[in-house]
């Protein structure tokens, strides 16, 4: 990836912060050409507006994940050859790049719990995590042949929903630890993995 300096760099720093600790509907443009110490006509040059900067802010982060959850699939995939790919293998492959990143950018962990709160994280994922999560979503789907699809599905809702309230929120529960982002992964595979497996409810039809 190219790498970005000068007055780019930091519009894109600034907002990064300003998005994680206002939100975005509670960041202004004004705001972080005053915190980044820039012109507006350098914002507008570089991005267009602030939904551009917002969108190069997590690309900068995504891309390197998303790169690196592509590399760790296709090697799984070699390795299973025609057989289905083992579920955990799976979700270590789509989750483990998020720990390394996340601990070498907290401040991005922060903007995406906000972009979570104030609810942009689906718009973000069709954005800039759908080519990497199709080719995830087709992974599970062979590990898991025995699911219909209509449950399968659920259980990819029920995952997204997982994910993003574990790595932008605290435990509800004080009895439970925080711990850092590799343990709770570590917690989040086994759940996930052992819900993916689970049989499928009886449900009662609806008159």
């Amino acid at each position: 990836m190219k790498q970005i300096t000068g007055t780019k760099q930091k519009i894109l720093d600034t907002a990064e912060r300003l998005f994680g600790e206002r939100g975005y509907d509670g960041t202004s443009l004004r705001h972080i050409i005053a915190e980044a110490g820039v012109n507006l006509a350098a914002v507008h040059y570089h991005f267009g507006s602030k939904q551009e900067l917002l969108d190069e802010v997590v690309l900068r982060k995504a891309g390197p994940v998303n790169e690196a959850r592509l590399a760790l699939l296709d090697r799984i995939e070699a390795e299973a050859g025609r057989r289905p790919p083992a579920v955990e293998k799976v979700l270590e492959a789509f989750l483990g790049p998020m720990v390394e990143s996340a601990e070498r950018n907290p401040q991005f962990v922060r903007l995406m719990g906000r972009m979570h709160a104030e609810g942009l994280i689906p718009g973000i994922l069709r954005k800039h995590f759908q080519p990497a999560a199709s080719r995830f979503l087709a992974a599970l789907r062979r590990a898991l042949p025995g699911l219909s699809e209509q449950e399968f599905l659920w259980r990819m809702h029920f995952m997204i929903g997982a994910m993003a309230h574990t790595m932008c929120r605290s435990p509800e529960f004080p009895g439970a630890a925080a711990g850092d982002v590799r343990s709770r992964i570590a917690r989040l595979v086994v759940f996930l993995s052992a819900g993916f497996r689970a049989p499928a409810p009886r449900l009662r039809r609806s008159r």
